[in-house]
């Protein structure tokens, strides 16, 4: 199960402490199957590594997929710079570590990701732990890049959303009335693991009620949502095929946006369409 990454990042901190930055080393190649590296501007890295793990297939690959679905969520623009560094550290004549304020920063946007997946950020992770001046190690970006334009809803960690097949049709336009956005959307949900996110928004939206999303960022909102809310999801959207679901929400005073309801779009339900095709016409 993806959240299993959390679980398992606790063991995959436990040895930097007693890592020795001293010690002899090695370059070599980033394998290609340590894909959560691929892209970071260098190919070699250094073995054993910042983690002190000194095998490739037994440890560096195998730790490093437990990152994965954390990367996916993109809760931090500079959190896949912060892991390889870590994982697979560039080969200079000195290690290059992260800043201790670039921990931090992926720390406060990441953490909450943890804590929606019911984790805290791990103890053996101390962001004390990494130097503090910033001219032998990797400092963080000027300023946190959003995902999203400023003033657009951010997705929202929550208990799920209410999911109910062959709704009524006074059911799906209460749903429509109560909320400020409604979307007919097609989910996916690969059955295997892969490099791409476990769940994807298939397809562009089509609006019942736009409100307060921007149409060219909505899909990369709910996915957001997805993935942000993984065990929930898990729950919501079978493995296999693409599905059709018509999604209610909320944007909170908060700046934070919520989906309220998962109604399954199935062919022989015509309660759906007859609202989704009513909808501009009724008065709440």
């Amino acid at each position: 199960m993806a959240l299993i990454f959390t679980l398992l990042a606790l063991t995959l901190f436990a040895q930097i402490e007693a890592f020795d930055l001293g010690q002899s080393t090695r370059c070599v190649p980033i394998p290609h199957q340590l894909s959560v590296c691929h892209d970071v501007g260098y190919s070699e890295m250094r073995l054993p590594n910042l983690l002190g793990h000194s095998s490739l297939e037994d440890e560096v690959i195998p730790h490093s997929e437990n990152w994965r679905t954390l990367l996916q969520t993109g809760c931090h623009p500079q959190a896949q710079a912060f892991l390889c560094s870590l994982v697979a550290p560039v080969c200079l004549d000195t290690f290059i570590q992260p800043c201790r304020s670039l921990c931090v920063a992926v720390r406060d946007s990441c953490a909450p990701v943890l804590a929606c997946h019911g984790h805290s950020w791990p103890e053996a992770l101390d962001c004390d732990r990494f130097p503090a001046q910033e001219d032998m190690c990797l400092t963080p970006l000027p300023k946190h890049i959003s995902n999203f334009p400023k003033g657009f809803p951010q997705p929202a960690c929550q208990s799920c959303p209410s999911v109910e097949e062959m709704p009524s049709l006074k059911t799906v336009m209460d749903a429509l009335c109560l909320n400020d956005f409604a979307v007919k959307a097609k989910l996916y949900r690969r059955r295997l693991p892969s490099a791409e996110p476990e769940l994807e928004v298939e397809g562009k939206l089509e609006f019942i009620e736009r409100g307060p999303l921007l149409p060219y960022s909505a899909a990369q909102l709910l996915q957001h949502w997805l993935l942000l809310n993984l065990r929930c999801a898990h729950e919501l959207v079978r493995p296999g095929r693409a599905q059709l679901y018509l999604l209610t929400g909320r944007a909170r005073a908060d700046g934070t946006m919520t989906v309220t309801h998962f109604f399954p779009w199935l062919k022989k339900d015509a309660h759906i369409a007859t609202a989704a095709r009513k909808w501009k016409q009724h008065k709440c």
